[in-house]
């Protein structure tokens, strides 16, 4: 570059300066940027080393470019200053616009600081002007302001250059043009940065995406070839719950192909008993037991877990449901609750399921009124003048129940009490007259001639009358009706809603039922019954009704000739 003192700068050197702006816009990478930079100092601007200090997230300054010396460039390149020792160097000598000299005559004081530099040889100045080896020139890489015209921003980094070519001090044309070089360099490096980010930025999206891609796949094919049964389901708008997706284990499971599937939501297929549990399920997630339908028309037991599949900015948006096969799980809890509550030789209700389907009929507290006359195995009920644990603990809550007729509550925890609400009494008909009251039958039944049976022609014999008198007190009831076996010969009849009239019908059909001969080990036989008819009655216990029953069974049986109880 010439010096100002020419009349003119020659066209080549402006040629220069452009091509190597040029290059440094037009560098693939970050790197090729920094040393296209220091490059175009010596090339074009005319000074024989050149440096790119660049400002590191730290706020360091690393040498991150040299030009010029390949001996220097070995020394210091990736060495990096502190920005405490760069700010005072670029806060003394003196001032050349955006361009700082520190002259040799200054420079000495840097020599022990952390910044990386070089040292050139060279005789001492003979002129004003010229060059020492020891001086230093460095200009400062401003990214642009935020306004924009020319205003300078953040620093980006700083050009240090040695040595003019010419030996001399730049004047003002070099001056100019190293610090419009610079400020060319500090937009170059700022670009090539973004360029780097963004090419980061694509690697790492990429990245993402592939693994995403990876999990989705892996997803699918986990979804599709579980061996239990998977769904995905939509949350929330008018579509919410419907079935979007199957695997083939479901389909199997239920029968129904994939196609079919998706007109259906959960609440479609599931068993109306469970509806309940469904929506309570699908609302807050977890899991649940429930009867799913199948294509046959027959339903299935399934354990349904759902998982939310949630949306960072839109909240919930899917459904994940995994449905397990647990029918042979739920056949054999059934069938262990079913020999737990009936008779293993009849199949009947055992004498502890009986109990406690009578007991969820009762209250401990009788209607208005106390007991029925009849009942004469019961102490007189007391009135509630003599109720005399009534005090104010009780008062918090009104009166005994018994008291309030049939809309009750009792104090909460009150041990004892079934917490029924708006509990409807089970009440007796009236002993002097039919006046049409329907109450809860108990009839409990005795065989006659049961034991020479069993004495003269073995418990097997003993075992197939017990199981045919069973099947035929089964078929004369009606459905609802409880028909139960206490142990031994004895069974029990509940029969809910019947007067007193109808009572006695149904122990004369069921007598006559069981009196009709009965093959049992290649050999007719008879056995007679008797009936004895007791009445449910809130404020009794279910062994007090079955005592009532049993009694009265005695009375019947003690009233008929002996003859008549015969059986063989």
């Amino acid at each position: 570059m010439e010096t100002e003192s020419e009349p003119y700068v020659r066209l080549a050197s402006l040629r220069q300066l452009h091509q190597a702006m040029a290059d440094m816009n037009t560098a693939r990478s970050l790197a090729d940027t920094l040393q296209t930079v220091a490059d175009g100092v010596v090339s074009a601007l005319g000074y024989e080393l050149a440096a790119v200090n660049l400002v590191r997230p730290d706020g360091d300054l690393v040498v991150a470019a040299l030009s010029g010396n390949t001996a220097a460039e070995a020394l210091i390149t990736g060495r990096a200053g502190s920005r405490d020792s760069w700010d005072r160097r670029l806060a003394m000598g003196e001032r050349w616009g955006d361009l700082v000299f520190i002259p040799h005559t200054e420079g000495w004081v840097l020599d022990d600081d952390d910044v990386p530099q070089w040292y050139t040889d060279g005789p001492a100045p003979r002129f004003e002007d010229e060059w020492h080896p020891s001086d230093r020139l460095f200009a400062p890489m401003y990214a642009p302001g935020p306004q924009g015209g020319g205003t300078s921003g953040e620093l980006v980094g700083v050009l240090s250059v040695d040595r003019p070519r010419n030996g001399r001090r730049p004047g003002a044309w070099g001056r100019e043009a190293l610090q419009m070089y610079a400020f060319q360099a500090a937009i170059a490096i700022s670009n090539a940065r973004l360029r780097a980010n963004m090419q980061r930025a694509l690697v790492r999206l990429e990245r993402d995406q592939q693994a995403l891609r990876a999990s989705e796949e892996s997803f699918r094919q986990a979804f599709e070839y579980a061996p239990s049964g998977m769904a995905i389901a939509e949350m929330g708008g008018d579509q919410h719950g419907r079935i979007l997706r199957t695997n083939d284990a479901l389909c199997r499971l239920l029968g129904r192909p994939a196609s079919a599937m998706r007109r259906y939501s959960f609440s479609d297929l599931v068993h109306p008993d469970d509806i309940g549990t469904l929506l309570r399920t699908s609302a807050e997630g977890g899991r649940a037991e429930l009867r799913l339908g199948r294509r046959d028309g027959t339903f299935v037991w399934v354990s349904l877990r759902n998982s939310v599949v949630a949306d960072a900015a839109d909240g919930p948006r899917f459904l994940l449901t995994h449905v397990e096969d647990i029918e042979e799980r739920k056949r054999r809890e059934l069938q262990l609750a079913h020999r737990a509550s009936h008779d293993s030789l009849t199949g009947l209700p055992n004498s502890a399921e009986l109990r406690a389907r009578l007991s969820s009929r009762l209250c401990r507290q009788p209607p208005q009124g106390g007991l029925p006359a009849d009942v004469d195995s019961m102490e007189p009920f007391e009135s509630f003048e003599s109720f005399e644990s009534f005090d104010s603990h009780d008062a918090a809550y009104g009166p005994p129940a018994f008291d309030r007729g049939h809309d009750f509550d009792f104090p909460p925890g009150a041990e004892g009490y079934d917490n029924f609400d708006r509990h409807v009494h089970t009440i007796a008909p009236a002993a002097e007259f039919d006046d049409g009251t329907k109450g809860l039958a108990v009839l409990f039944c005795d065989l006659d001639g049961f034991k020479s049976i069993n004495d003269r022609f073995g418990h097997n014999a003993g075992d197939a009358v017990l199981i045919e008198v069973a099947r035929r007190l089964g078929n004369g009831v009606r459905d609802g009706d409880t028909v139960a076996r206490l142990g031994g010969d004895e069974f029990v009849i509940l029969a809910d809603g019947l007067g007193r009239a109808d009572a006695q019908d149904l122990a004369v059909r069921l007598r006559n039922e069981i009196i009709q001969p009965i093959r049992a080990e290649g050999r007719a036989v008879r056995v007679g019954a008797s009936f004895g008819i007791g009445w449910a009655h809130c404020g009794m216990t279910a062994d007090e009704v079955l005592k009532s029953a049993d009694e009265r069974m005695y009375v019947e049986k003690r009233s008929r000739p002996k003859q008549h109880r015969r059986a063989g």
